[in-house]
């Protein structure tokens, strides 16, 4: 009898450990929890390093924020923790951390990352744990079109600047009297890139132009002569380019080295957004186009104030990824507040039903909401263009007329490298 209480007893201890370690493996915490652990995906090293670095410094300054004014009051006040893993650009690595942050550290959700190509697969660990992951700044279209219920996007997805980008195009072509016909694709050869041409493939053809060359070629090369070469010899109208910092500024040097002269450079965020790329790139840029979604110059709620913050605390200006990262946290923040739980569960259906309207993530959108993907709808769109502004190389809105800053008129045609 004694043996068979022994036995008992050890089988209840043994079932009681095996429930709290699974309990342990799908993240999430209780609603009397002190903190919130969140993780997040980074390229803390490697050649996306500075991007990661400004996210992650714009993820800590929302925090501290949100923790010095009282954190999750709807949780007796319990502090947002951060956690961070390095993801160092390799999707591999980005599955891994992904794995460990919600089986070993327990978080609640998962924010990153920079790369689609890491976001893709990382988000894939999320939903098999059915852990919410928020995703700020990644732009491939497929991240939120697989049907996916624990995976919300604040970015616009890259067929939207696509799409923009080719407004803009036939707006200026129009207003400066300059036909357009030809457009050349030069971009790095990830799900990012791949993704754009898809969307270039869509949205050219329709407005009437021609694709003369799709150029891929691979992350961080060593030499793009060849592939600038190949566009010089088409002369098209316009460049358009996908690229990561140190390819972006390279792109750049060796067409102003082989004075390739279309109407127009365009970027597509990514590396000409790099708080690096003018550091690299020097003059060369002058009078290329970016697209994004924020620029420190426009004319939006809380953009000046929280920029300022920022500048004084970091030393640089925000950028557009930046600004992602850092209204993402207090979209996060709305989250847990109206979840006013740490379990997963609850979190997914408050980012759910997210609609905010007003506070400082009218710096990015006026209205913040996801649709049934968990898509942000509406994201906006901009167009700068690089200038000299008192011997300083600029991110100047042009474009729409309604964001662009006040007497700096469109450079159009690009002038040339002389």
């Amino acid at each position: 009898m004694k043996k068979r209480y022994t036995k008992l007893i050890s089988l209840v201890v043994t079932l009681v450990f095996l429930l709290t370690v699974c309990a342990g493996c799908g993240g999430g915490g209780d609603a009397n929890a002190n903190e919130v652990k969140i993780g997040n995906i980074l390229p803390l090293s490697g050649s996306a390093a500075p991007l990661g670095k400004i996210g992650q410094q714009a993820r800590d300054m929302a925090v501290e924020e949100i923790n010095e004014a009282g954190g999750i009051k709807s949780l007796d006040g319990a502090k947002i923790k951060m956690v961070y893993a390095d993801s160092k650009g390799d999707p591999a690595t980005g599955v891994a951390e992904a794995e460990r942050l919600i089986t070993q550290e327990n978080v609640s959700l998962i924010t990153g990352c920079y790369q689609s190509g890491v976001a893709m697969p990382s988000t894939e660990v999320a939903e098999r744990y059915q852990v919410p992951y928020f995703v700020p700044v990644p732009s491939e279209d497929v991240i939120t079109e697989r049907d996916f219920k624990y995976v919300f996007r604040l970015a616009e997805k890259t067929s939207w600047r696509n799409r923009d980008q080719t407004a803009f195009i036939t707006e200026m072509s129009e207003k400066m009297g300059t036909p357009v016909e030809t457009i050349a694709l030069i971009y790095e050869n990830t799900a990012w890139g791949q993704g754009a041409v898809r969307a270039w493939e869509k949205y050219l053809p329709e407005a009437g132009y021609k694709i003369v060359l799709k150029e891929p070629y691979p992350t961080n090369s060593s030499d793009l002569t060849p592939v600038v070469l190949k566009a010089k010899k088409l002369n098209p109208d316009v460049i358009m380019m996908v690229s990561y910092v140190s390819d972006a500024a390279l792109l750049t040097k060796t067409f102003a080295e082989h004075k390739v002269k279309p109407l127009a450079f365009i970027g597509t965020s990514g590396g000409f957004a790099d708080p690096t790329y003018f550091d690299l790139a020097g003059k060369n840029c002058e009078n290329f186009f970016d697209i994004s979604t924020w620029e420190p110059d426009v004319n939006r709620p809380f953009s000046k104030e929280v920029n300022k913050r920022f500048t004084e605390k970091y030393g640089y200006s925000m950028n557009a990824e930046a600004v992602k990262a850092y209204v993402g946290m207090y979209v996060v923040a709305d989250a847990l507040e109206r979840a006013g739980s740490t379990e997963p569960e609850k979190i997914r259906e408050a980012f759910a039903a997210t609609n905010i309207n007003d506070g400082v993530t009218q710096m990015y959108a006026a209205e913040t909401k996801f649709d049934e993907t968990g898509q942000m709808v509406n994201a906006p769109l901009v167009i700068c263009q690089f200038r000299e502004v008192n011997g300083k190389m600029e991110r100047v809105t042009v474009w729409p007329e309604k964001e662009a800053r006040p007497g700096m008129e469109v450079v159009w045609p690009f002038p040339g490298w002389d």
